[in-house]
């Protein structure tokens, strides 16, 4: 079979074995997924046509305004990876704390907990922009047989064992790594079945785009400051191009097919950062290293943090690795 007529499970059965651990547990937890992307795909689609838009009025664990679309994206991928009886325990940005999930035999025998951001960039909802979901897979770390504890979310990024993002965008797409590389599959919505389109995505080996939210420039760290003007500088290939979405999903996947560097930095008015860690930071970050990229707090590997809290969050460089690692010496100066 011609690779791009791959179906995403056809996909999965022939690259199970490349999985660590039992064969069907992989097909299982990217199966529930592929189903609650496909379920809130549908509704992205049609969210300007129904009451779905705007904000539900309460606020997440952030102290953001929850928007309607994002509650219904979690509870729909909470909702579907319960029934599939893959999981011990989720844990969601929109969520305070983590759910423990025991089964219908109240066994707590399943082995793996999936930690998410359901709908990224949802402040773009509202006027048509591309958003999506973004999603990391643990292997518990506390007994089998046992309810799950914090300690089995608060692993550092290089102890997954899958991770990805879905797409909603002119065309919804699901990209995933088990630690084999990069796979990228395109929806088909006439038939709802995604289809292999992007096999093995690698970022280039050099970049010409900075992602950044430009707006916060005054309240950027002074080694941030500087890597900006060298990307504005008229020297070499400079200057590079200036391109930010505010969806991490979309910046993330337009820099692995075009090459570029996202950066959220701390700044005065988020001084630890904005993005969180665990739901959004560590799966980008193993992305970026399977797809030969690099992902950065500006000093060290975002994937070796130690965890500490929930919804902890980090300062974020992620892209082309030159790119990463010229803003790195930027970084450096002002240690």
């Amino acid at each position: 079979m011609e690779e791009r007529n791959k179906t995403l499970g056809e996909f999965i059965i022939e690259n199970q074995t490349a999985f660590q651990y039992s064969t069907g547990e992989l097909s299982r937890i990217i199966n529930s997924i592929r189903l609650a992307a496909k379920v809130v795909n549908y509704k992205v689609n049609k969210a300007g046509l129904v009451d779905i838009v705007g904000a539900a009025g309460d606020q997440n664990i952030q102290g953001e305004d929850q928007q309607k679309l994002d509650v219904y994206a979690n509870e729909v991928f909470i909702q579907t990876l319960i029934n599939r009886e893959i999981v011990c325990g989720i844990a969601s940005e929109e969520n305070d704390d983590f759910i423990t999930v025991a089964g219908s035999d109240n066994s707590h025998n399943n082995k793996y907990v999936v930690l998410m951001d359901p709908l990224d960039g949802s402040s773009n909802i509202d006027v048509n922009v591309s958003v999506g979901t973004i999603f990391s897979v643990f292997r518990r770390v506390t007994p089998v047989g046992t309810p799950v504890t914090s300690e089995d979310f608060l692993q550092p990024g290089v102890n997954q064992v899958a991770a990805g993002y879905v797409i909603y965008g002119t065309s919804t797409m699901l990209v995933y790594t088990t630690g084999h590389g990069v796979n990228g599959f395109t929806l088909n919505p006439a038939i709802g079945t995604f289809y292999l389109s992007h096999p093995n995505m690698q970022f280039p080996s050099k970049g010409n785009i900075y992602s950044v939210n430009e707006g916060n420039y005054i309240h950027f760290p002074q080694g941030v400051k500087d890597y900006i003007k060298y990307c504005q500088a008229e020297e070499g290939d400079r200057p590079y191009t200036s391109r930010y979405i505010g969806s991490l999903v979309s910046d993330f996947h337009r820099n692995m097919i075009k090459g570029g560097i996202y950066i959220y930095p701390t700044s005065s008015k988020a001084p630890k950062g904005k993005l969180r860690l665990l739901y959004e930071c560590n799966p980008m970050a193993f992305l970026a290293e399977q797809a030969g990229g690099k992902a950065s707090d500006g000093y060290g590997r975002i994937m070796e943090i130690q965890p500490t809290e929930l919804h902890q969050r980090v300062p974020f460089f992620c892209g082309v690795k030159d790119m990463v690692e010229k803003a790195e010496e930027f970084m450096e100066k002002y240690k």
